[in-house]
């Protein structure tokens, strides 16, 4: 076969670029948690020696990951100074746990992936799974992390008040089921915004539901926010809303745990879906995001599933369509999209 030169040299610069960012993130994770960023947050100048005395490292150290986060341009580097500096933007995707786009996260996600690669090659070949439990629990605290921004900045003003009802009730005093609620990051915000309300994550990883008990405490809404070991088709009691944010296509059978959803909803109640953006057909997926959201599916989501019974494999690409498919089969007459994110699809099904 011919080689195209210009197209080869094209694709080398791609991997290049790719593999730096790879790389880079390994300093990400090092300057997230050695407290790096945040302490060139404010924007002012420093030069590794005051770097390393603010931050609490060695100098050395600081300087060789200074000089390649600014070939990065993850931070800025003043030649005439010989020193280095964050901007408002930069200090907003690193040091900004809290913000809407908090990059470091990912890169734990990331160093989770590079980890159990071994455990998803080996089942690419023997088929079964690797379950979620059996992955580094870096991958329990960045997907926490990643996605607790998101939901700051939707859940509450955007994604609840889209449910037809929901939120005159939830103001009232209702009753809210999380499903698959990892370290608790959205019942917790829905319990902080809702004091009347009632609220029980629910997760099969003892590790995570420990955690998210911490979380409760530590943010004072253990009072109206618990916490319970429990599978998504056998989780106790019945609900006004039970949510799933971002676990649905991890399930071996959402149709079960639909099915159980529908038994366990109060009558005038929802179901609220949030699941990853994604068209119905692979061409409408072929797109940076999706290109995430297809890595970490290969890695976690698909594995995850096909660990459990059923098996089905649905996905973090699923899309709307089938997604609407899985839960009628569950039992629900309707499904709707009732909002949506560059990054995210929520569905909100009922009886």
């Amino acid at each position: 076969m011919a080689i195209n030169e210009n197209k080869l040299h094209e694709l080398i610069g791609k991997i290049l670029g790719d593999a730096g960012g790879a790389m880079t993130g390994a300093l990400a994770i090092v300057g997230d948690k050695l407290g790096l960023y945040k302490a060139m947050a404010d924007g002012a100048a420093v030069t590794p020696a005051e770097l390393a005395r603010k931050s609490g490292c060695v100098e050395r150290y600081v300087r060789e990951w200074l000089c390649a986060q600014a070939a990065a341009g993850y931070v800025n580097y003043d030649e005439n100074a010989n020193a280095f500096s964050m901007s408002p933007e930069q200090a907003l995707v690193f040091a900004d746990e809290n913000g809407p786009a908090f990059f470091p996260a990912m890169c734990e996600l990331i160093a989770a992936m590079y980890i159990g690669e071994p455990k998803v090659a080996r089942v690419f070949r023997e088929g079964g799974g690797v379950g979620w439990h059996e992955h580094d629990p870096r991958l329990f605290r960045g997907t926490e992390r990643f996605f607790r921004p998101s939901y700051a900045q939707h859940l509450l003003s955007e994604w609840i008040p889209a449910l037809a009802g929901i939120e005159p009730k939830l103001r009232e005093g209702g009753s809210v089921a999380d499903i698959g609620c990892g370290h608790g990051a959205s019942t917790v915000l829905m319990g902080k915004a809702f004091p009347n309300s009632r609220f029980v994550g629910f997760d099969y990883h003892d590790a995570s539901i420990a955690r998210a008990r911490e979380i409760a405490e530590q943010a004072g809404v253990a009072d109206r926010v618990r916490f319970e070991r429990a599978a998504a088709k056998n989780f106790p009691g019945s609900y006004d809303l039970i949510a799933y944010f971002d676990c649905l296509h991890d399930m071996g059978d959402p149709v079960g745990a639909a099915a159980h959803a529908r038994e366990a909803l109060k009558p005038g109640g929802a179901v609220m879906v949030v699941e990853p953006a994604a068209g119905d057909e692979i061409r409408y997926n072929l797109n940076p995001i999706s290109r995430v959201f297809y890595a970490a599916s290969t890695m976690f989501c698909v594995p995850g599933s096909l660990s459990q019974e059923v098996g089905l494999g649905l996905g973090a690409q699923a899309g709307e369509k089938r997604l609407s498919e899985v839960l009628k089969q569950g039992g629900f007459q309707s499904v709707r999209r009732a909002a949506e994110t560059p990054f995210n699809l929520v569905l909100e099904a009922r009886l």
